[in-house]
This record gives structure tokens, C-alpha cells and sequence, in this order.
């Protein structure tokens, strides 16, 4: 199975990218994880949206579907989602209500250095996936809160607890996926 994994930061060393690599190491055998941060797409703008896309967006879209199942990981900045991560669903929304999103099987992990681990992010980024007909894993919210406290001096998840986490939530989130398909699956 394949797994696009988007993140919300763009941060060279940022913890959703951590947990991306974290969620690919631990994800069960046969199955690829592609990091997707959107940093190349330009701010959505109707104007581009015609029939000639631009290239990143094209790619995103490639990208999209060619994934079996999407996971998003997003950092809370402000009580919601980043910026460039809504721009990247934005993106992908296209064409509104027929667009690569559309049933694509999808979970949820969000992340902050504070306790309350991105739970307005997580709940945010919920919200607006809905709007996109996008069908998200129903499980306990996969929220990471003292993230910044969860990696060592390298970048490897360390903590224990969320390593388990992430591989049983991981092969309940794929077991799921694998019996709601995309469309074009």
C-alpha cells in the first residue's frame, strides 16, 4: 500500500516531517510512505486554476492519485492548521467536488510542543476535509503534544509510548483503508 504523507510545515528539520519518517519506518511490511510538503505550489489563485495548471500542481495531483491512502500531520500555529498545508489541500481540492481527495482514505496526526498536542489543528484540519469529500479515519484523535520532547539529538522518534502508538494506529488506519478504496483504485 502506498501512503502520501502531507505535511504542514516546511521546516527542514521540522517534527511533522519527523513523524512522517517515524510513520515510515513503522508502518506494517509493504507499505511506502512519499513526504509531500507543497512548498512549490504557489498560493491558490482561480486565475491558474484553468486547463493549464502549473507543474506543481499537476505533480500534486499525480501524487494524490497515486496514493492508496492519504496522512496528513500538521502542526498547530495560532489554534489551526499552517498555511501552506491549506494551500496544498486547496490545491488538491480541484475540481471542487471531483478532485483527487474525493474518498481517498485518510488519517489525521497533529502535533505541538504543547500539551494539548494540535488538538484545535487536529479538529481544524478535520473540518476542512470534510468540505473536500475527503473520508478520514474514525479513531481516538492521533495527537502528539511535547513533541519537541518526543525525538533525539538525530531526529529518531524516541518516545516509546507514541512509536506504539503510531504502528497500531497505522495498521488499524491501513486495514481500513484497504476496505474503502479509492475511487480509482
Amino acid at each position: 500500500m502506498k501512503i502520501l504523507a502531507l505535511i504542514g510545515s516546511l521546516r527542514a528539520a521540522s517534527f511533522s516531517k519527523k513523524i512522517a519518517e517515524a510513520a515510515a519506518e513503522l508502518a506494517p511490511e509493504g507499505t511506502t510512505v512519499e513526504i509531500v510538503d507543497g512548498r512549490d505550489l504557489p498560493l491558490y489563485d482561480q486565475d491558474l486554476d484553468g486547463d493549464e495548471k502549473p507543474p506543481s500542481v499537476v505533480r500534486l495531483h499525480e501524487q494524490v492519485n497515486g496514493a492508496d491512502a492519504l496522512l496528513f500531520i500538521s502542526p498547530e500555529y495560532n489554534y489551526g492548521i499552517p498555511g501552506t498545508l491549506k494551500n496544498l489541500i486547496d490545491w488538491a481540492s480541484r475540481p471542487v467536488y471531483n478532485s483527487p481527495l474525493k474518498g481517498r482514505p485518510t488519517m489525521l496526526i497533529a502535533l505541538s510542543p504543547s500539551p494539548a498536542g494540535g488538538s484545535r489543528a487536529h479538529a481544524q484540519l478535520g473540518t476542512v476535509l470534510a468540505g473536500t469529500l475527503t473520508p478520514v479515519f474514525v479513531a481516538p484523535g492521533f495527537l502528539i503534544g511535547g513533541v519537541h520532547e518526543q525525538f533525539d539529538e538525530t531526529g529518531t522518534l524516541t518516545n516509546e509510548l507514541t512509536k506504539i502508538r503510531l504502528e497500531r494506529t497505522l495498521a488499524d488506519f491501513l486495514e481500513w483503508a484497504a476496505r474503502n478504496p479509492p475511487p480509482n483504485a
